[in-house]
């Protein structure tokens, strides 16, 4: 009988078939037992409730050991919503003192996948925030009566000082692309918002544990699965010790009321920062809360910006501030020795004219940093950037690149969010400014005084303060000291060295000592201390100007090196010298002597914000 092949195949075509539907299957059931965590999840959900038990966070403590942030119980109204029954709204209403209105509009944000994008009916929810301990303790009574419900405990933070809220920070709850970015959080969960609760979060906010309870088939808890066999315990987060000493941040925050500005005192052998001031500030307490949301919306809309970290991002014109860098760069190019004399015909005069006060004249360097001529300054750097044989383009970027070495231009690297890099311009920016390469120093004078294009921040200054007090060497500034069983960053350790000799800066040492002893810093003399200062009166083209001080203590062996900035309050003398030499005797004394309390009543109760007006930063 012949052979019909076209049943041959069709045998084989159906029989592949049913291989096919066979390893279909397969693969779905080894993708439901397996790999599809949605309905197992389901089936655990009605046996098992896993409650996610959250670590206490972090304290922080000041350099010498004062606790600053500590934690208090909070509670959470949680769900999971599959297993919510019939239940009275007004009684739960009366319980948590909400309105109707109030517990709809939580119960649908709850249930809004773009305000919480890890909604699940089989997974707990938060439904309200921060009860308070009456509403808890009221809600324990009758959490029978509402079924699915139950009580999330966590902490909160709480404070011992109302100052440092820019260095602290805060915690808030995670947006939906923290949630993607970290696989460690949940929505519903906290973390650092601002200051070093943003910066040391994984320090800070530890390890979350998970508590397996079981259910019975109407979904009421019966108790811990195989007597707590299976729950792991939370690890809290390590605590942090601040380079900050709260006592004279504290003391910076009362000199600095009224007045917007900072202060930034470092300490020049480590870099650790021991004040770090911005003003205006607010009580870190604000933010913690079922009040958070509407006092941070406050914060927000307050025309002087107390968000706003003036400290390390506020980028002002230094002013003669700046005049010891110019110092130092035209020692090491050789422009100038000690013994190098300008003319000061009350001002800079060669084709334009960028007046000073009267002294005398010819001035050499040191008397130059006393008295704080700008006709000296002026004459250097005019004498770097049109050296003969030289391109003004290619002796502007040696300039500024010493400048960077010292701090300038570039973000420092402090440990606290952003910080703010200034500003000091290259060849090319000028080049494109003026339409070609033709310019000269004199086209760009300004600079060599800290004025015109040049913007530093109060850190940046305080920083060049430092590394003169050590003699030509810095840390990177930091507010963390030490974080406990770890170590910091090691870049908080390296030595930074600007490619000027030390013999330099000791001759910018001892004209900054000259200052005080004599010149524009007398202000800032103390008996028993021996200071070292600049001044500086930084022009501000939109209304007074602006008040600089810049300094360090002892000459020999400095233990503090301080930058203030005020802001539309005149002359470096009035506000920025007094304040700055109250700071360095606050920290070394421990308190402002009797002949003195008259310049800290003037500080504490003057009033510069009413000639500042209200402007963009």
């Amino acid at each position: 009988m012949r052979k019909d092949y076209r049943l041959a195949k069709r045998r084989y075509v159906i029989g592949g078939f049913i291989c096919l539907i066979v390893v279909i299957y397969i693969f779905r059931l080894f993708n439901l037992q397996v790999s599809e965590d949605k309905y197992k999840e389901n089936a655990d959900s009605n046996a098992f409730l896993r409650r996610v038990i959250y670590p206490a966070r972090g304290l922080v403590y000041d350099r010498e050991d004062r606790l600053v942030v500590f934690n208090q119980p909070a509670y959470d109204v949680m769900i999971i919503p599959k297993d919510v029954g019939e239940f009275d709204t007004l009684t739960l209403c009366n319980v948590l003192n909400l309105t109707k209105d109030q517990l709809m509009e939580k119960w649908m944000d709850m249930k809004n996948p773009k305000k919480n994008p890890g909604y699940s009916s089989y997974t707990p929810q938060k439904l309200i925030s921060h009860l308070s301990q009456s509403d808890y303790g009221r809600l324990q009574e009758k959490l029978y009566l509402f079924p699915g419900f139950f009580i999330q405990t966590r902490t909160v933070r709480q404070y011992n000082y109302s100052a440092a809220a820019n260095v602290l920070g805060n915690i808030r709850e995670v947006s939906a692309s923290d949630v993607e970015s970290d696989r460690y959080y949940r929505s519903g969960d906290y973390t650092g918002d601002l200051g070093i609760e943003k910066s040391y979060e994984k320090h800070l906010r530890g390890v979350k544990g998970v508590e397996i309870l079981m259910k019975d088939a109407y979904g009421r808890i019966k108790g811990k699965y195989e007597d707590g066999k299976h729950d792991v315990s939370p690890i809290s987060g390590r605590n942090i010790t601040l380079s900050i000493d709260m006592e004279l941040q504290a003391y910076g925050e009362k000199l600095m009321q009224n007045k917007i500005g900072a202060i930034v005192a470092i300490e020049p052998a480590t870099g650790e920062i021991l004040a770090l001031v911005t003003s205006p500030n607010y009580d870190p307490s604000l933010l913690v809360g079922k009040e958070r949301g509407k006092n941070y919306s406050l914060l927000v809309k307050d025309p002087y910006k107390p968000l706003y970290d003036r400290s390390i991002q506020g980028a002002y014109p230094p002013g003669s501030t700046f005049k010891p860098t110019q110092g130092l760069i035209f020692l090491q190019e050789g422009v100038v020795t000690n013994a190098t004399q300008y003319p000061c015909y009350h001002g800079y005069i060669n084709k334009l004219r960028v007046g000073c006060h009267g002294h005398g004249s010819p001035i050499a360097l040191k008397p130059a940093l006393q008295t704080s001529c700008n006709a000296y300054f002026c004459w250097g750097f005019k004498n770097m950037i049109d050296k003969r044989g030289t391109k003004p383009f290619d002796q502007f970027e040696i300039w500024k690149n010493y400048l960077v070495e010292m701090g300038y231009g570039y973000r420092l690297g402090v440990d606290l969010p952003s910080e703010s890099r200034g500003f000091i311009p290259n060849s090319k920016f000028y080049s494109k400014s003026f339409r070609g390469p033709k310019w000269s120093a004199n086209s760009i004078i300004s600079v060599s005084i800290g004025q015109g294009e040049v913007l530093a921040t109060p850190l940046q200054i305080a920083n060049l303060s430092a590394t003169i007090a050590n003699r030509g060497h810095y840390f990177t500034p930091h507010v963390v000291k030490a974080i406990a069983d770890t170590v910091i960053d090691s870049k908080y350790k390296e030595k930074h060295e600007p490619h000027v000799k030390k013999e330099y800066y000791e001759t910018i040492a001892e004209g900054m000592r000259m200052a005080v002893l004599g010149g524009t810093c007398r202000g800032a003399a103390l008996p028993d201390i021996e200071v070292c200062g600049k001044t500086g009166t930084a022009q501000n083209p939109h209304g007074k100007d602006h008040s600089a001080f810049m300094g360090f203590a002892p000459y020999h062996n400095p233990k503090i090196a301080i930058a203030v900035y005020v802001e539309n309050a005149g002359f470096g003398a009035t506000f920025g010298v007094p304040i700055g030499s109250l700071m360095i005797e606050k920290y070394l004394k421990g308190t402002i002597s009797e002949a003195r309390k008259g310049i800290e009543e003037r500080m504490l109760n003057s009033n510069t914000i009413i000639s500042s007006g209200v402007k963009k930063h």
